[in-house]
């Protein structure tokens, strides 16, 4: 009879970035042909100087595959061993179905497979949903997926002024796709899990078309919302879980060797080093080379650092989605 899993990990860590390259100014100068803007307004105001951009023919599935693969070859399994493929993120390749079934056909497992999403904090909770899948017994061995092209439903072309503002913060975008292998381990793995969720703003931001509410037209699907709004909720509201998790698990900054958060621009972060106290070398710096990938960015950020993480050392990660909710758990490595 086999005993109860007690602990559950992630195992392997694989992250893809398409080649396509452009600078903050490149964009600039792309989207704003009319407009009489300073010179390296975007970088200058968002701190982000690079980004990476799907090509044409390169899709969500296709960055969340290339990343899959890294992670099953990192820990060395074929994709037949995986029994639960959740494709985890903001963006999809269609509405209908489920971008986790593309992913699995080119990956070329047979894994039950569905999506997960919320936003930003997507990845996050899909490596939740396979910790607690595992745990429940319904599978033993998992591979969560994102891949992110968010940088699609930027404005290419604004009207005026007030479209340029209206969709600003989409101009932050840039794609990249994250993976990591979930399974039970004897020691370390996720040690805790918090949520706070402040639903009532979850009109600030996002793409609104694409779903029953607006089925079709190209209005609707660009990136729109309030970048000064979303980072006031996320000031009201965060200082609260990261309060929650100290006083549950014990451990305070130096507890961590890495703390990895979600990054949306240079004057994001430097606000959270500012509010948390967190120590700025304990983070993973991404925004500059990457602008905001969305539910990849951790992902990414932990692909960055694996390799010099020892057994025993703890990682915090810290997600931020638009709806809005925020998040964060604590993973020690095995």
């Amino acid at each position: 009879m086999d005993l109860p899993i007690a602990r559950v990990g992630i195992t392997a860590v694989g992250s893809y970035l398409p080649s396509r390259r452009l600078t903050s100014q490149q964009l600039q100068d792309e989207v704003t042909a009319g407009l009489r803007l300073p010179e390296r307004m975007f970088e200058k105001a968002t701190g982000i100087v690079t980004r990476h951009f799907a090509a044409e023919g390169e899709y969500a599935s296709t960055l969340a595959l290339g990343a899959a693969r890294r992670a099953l070859d990192a820990r060395g399994v074929d994709p037949l061993d995986i029994d639960l493929l959740l494709y985890a993120s903001a963006t999809r390749d269609v509405c209908e179905p489920a971008t986790a079934h593309l992913v699995q056909a080119e990956l070329g497992s047979r894994a039950h497979a569905l999506d997960v999403g919320n936003a930003c904090n997507s990845f996050l909770n899909g490596i939740d949903l396979a910790r607690a899948m595992i745990l429940a017994g319904r599978a033993r061995r998992a591979l969560v997926v994102t891949g992110e092209t968010p940088s699609r439903a930027m404005r290419r072309d604004p009207g005026g002024l007030a479209d340029f503002r209206e969709g600003f913060a989409g101009y932050t975008f840039g794609d990249a796709g994250a993976a990591v292998v979930v399974e039970p381990v004897e020691r370390g793995g996720i040690l805790d899990i918090e949520t706070e969720t402040a639903s009532e703003h979850w009109a600030v931001g996002g793409i609104p078309g694409g779903g029953s509410r607006h089925p079709r037209g190209d209005e609707y699907s660009y990136f729109r919302g309030g970048g000064t709004e979303l980072r006031g909720v996320f000031e009201k509201i965060g200082g609260d879980i990261l309060t929650r998790v100290a006083a549950r698990t014990g451990l305070g900054w130096d507890a961590y060797a890495r703390v990895l958060v979600h990054q949306v621009t240079v004057p994001y972060l430097e606000r959270f080093v500012e509010l948390t106290g967190v120590p700025a070398e304990k983070l993973v710096l991404t925004v500059p080379d990457l602008g905001n990938i969305a539910s990849a960015t951790l992902g990414v950020q932990l692909d960055r650092v694996q390799h010099e993480l020892n057994p025993g050392d703890r990682v915090l990660l810290v997600g931020l989605g638009g709806g809005v909710s925020l998040m964060t758990m604590v993973w020690e490595a095995s």
